[in-house]
């Protein structure tokens, strides 16, 4: 209990709250369907990998940068951190990335924030193989940690910050995806417009990909490997389909 009258616990705390805060706002803002420019697997993939290793970089030596509950609890397991010290790490992680969805939520037009990229499953992916990708692309990222991190390698690791990075861009391009669904403009030149015929000439393809008629769609889950990230858009429009 002594660590709760250290005023570093404190700042160590504030900092997973702040770093989940910003990582779910930029994360989940980098997923948003604007009709002018719609999102790319790699766009997504690279904004939470660039997001997670600027976030480590810059508070890793205050919190160690966990921004993750499945990492906080690894990290219990692994005996890294005291049980009060997950607990409160993981109370706000969950606080900071539901404040961050909140955030983008209120400051993103209706008709564009959708459903914020909450996690769901996608392409007829059964509930079975939604976790058991989810279970490898959260060990992958894990074990990368554990290993960047360790105090024991003789070689230089590099930078931890780098790594971890990459380690989450990796697993977004695996979780992530456009289905067959979505079709760019520039891709419809020799399509069948048969459907046009009974179409509102107004409404051009990006506007209904804004509107959600043809949004992109998951491979998948959506990529969570991070309970806080799932956790948040999921609070913020109330949707708990496959909230597992």
């Amino acid at each position: 209990m002594w660590e709760l009258r250290s005023i570093a616990f404190s700042r160590a705390v504030f900092a997973e709250f702040l770093a989940t805060l910003l990582f779910v706002f930029f994360g989940l803002g980098s997923a948003l369907n604007w009709p002018q420019a719609l999102p790319s697997v790699l766009q997504i993939a690279m904004a939470f990998g660039l997001g997670i290793g600027t976030l480590v970089q810059a508070l890793g030596h205050i919190s160690g940068a966990h921004i993750n509950p499945a990492v906080t609890v690894a990290c219990l397991v692994g005996c890294h951190v005291s049980v009060l010290r997950a607990a409160f790490y993981v109370a706000a992680q969950l606080l900071g990335a539901v404040a961050g969805a909140a955030l983008l939520h209120e400051i993103t037009p209706a008709d564009i924030r959708g459903d914020l990229a909450v996690n769901a499953l996608s392409n007829s992916t059964t509930a079975g193989q939604a976790v058991t990708v989810e279970l490898f692309l959260t060990l992958q990222l894990v074990l990368c940690i554990f290993a960047s991190t360790d105090e024991r390698r003789g070689e230089n690791p590099g930078t931890p910050a780098l790594s971890i990075g990459f380690s989450v861009a990796l697993g977004h391009l695996l979780g992530v995806g456009h289905g067959h669904g979505f079709q760019p403009p520039w891709r419809n030149r020799h399509t069948d417009h048969s459907r046009d015929r009974h179409r509102d000439p107004k409404r051009d393809t990006y506007t209904e990909l804004s509107r959600g008629t043809d949004t992109p769609e998951i491979h998948y889950t959506g990529c969570s490997m991070n309970p806080a990230r799932s956790l948040a858009p999921a609070v913020v429009t109330g949707k708990f389909d496959d909230h597992w």
